[in-house]
């Protein structure tokens, strides 16, 4: 069963409406508009580019804090994180920065949506908008960089028995989902 299969309902993003084009369709607008033609250029968008691959591939995941040495823990999104749950100091403030590309299509209305469980219950949902309504792949290749909402650990020795499992997912307007992984955590009382 795929992760899309198991409670997808966990990773609906909320609804929204509007008029979507394909790159290719923007692509085709009339040539003949000189700041059309402007804008498709700053947004980097060519009849004849790339169309095949990942429409946006999540490069890192960071958890920062101002107390952790270090400053941060970059995740492995390669789910050997949820084999080895990372330590989280209870009681502390963090908070989340993704840092994404978008490769060879504008995406609109990308959420990071993320579901934590401990043995086997659902204990938190969260669904967290990328800022902009819609993205575009730069021509340099840069990346974007979002940071979520700083939030406070839970604390206590209730919270630190057990491993937390998460799965977070990078999901669009349209439902699609553009990148998915998950991981684990655990609480205690020091880094």
């Amino acid at each position: 069963m795929s992760h899309a299969d198991e409670d997808s309902g966990d990773f609906a993003p909320s609804a929204s409406t509007g008029y979507k084009l394909t790159l290719d369709q923007y692509a085709q607008l009339p040539a003949e508009d000189e700041s059309l033609a402007r804008w498709k250029a700053s947004l980097g968008i060519a009849p004849s580019g790339p169309t095949t691959g990942p429409k946006v591939t999540v490069e890192t995941l960071e958890l920062r804090s101002t107390p952790m040495p270090g400053k941060k823990i970059v995740l492995d999104l390669t789910n050997e994180t949820k084999n080895n749950p990372i330590i989280i100091k209870e009681g502390v403030n963090y908070n989340f920065r993704i840092t994404f590309k978008v490769n060879h299509s504008i995406v609109s209305g990308l959420r990071h949506i993320q579901r934590v469980k401990r043995a086997g219950i659902n204990v938190d949902h969260s669904e967290q908008r990328l800022d902009s309504d819609s993205y575009h792949p730069h021509p340099t290749g840069e990346a974007y960089v979002k940071d979520f909402p700083e939030e406070a650990s839970p604390s206590g020795i209730f919270a630190r028995s057990g491993t937390y499992a998460v799965r977070s997912s990078i999901v669009d307007d349209d439902g699609e989902i553009h990148a998915e992984w998950d991981w684990g955590y655990k609480l205690a009382k020091e880094w």
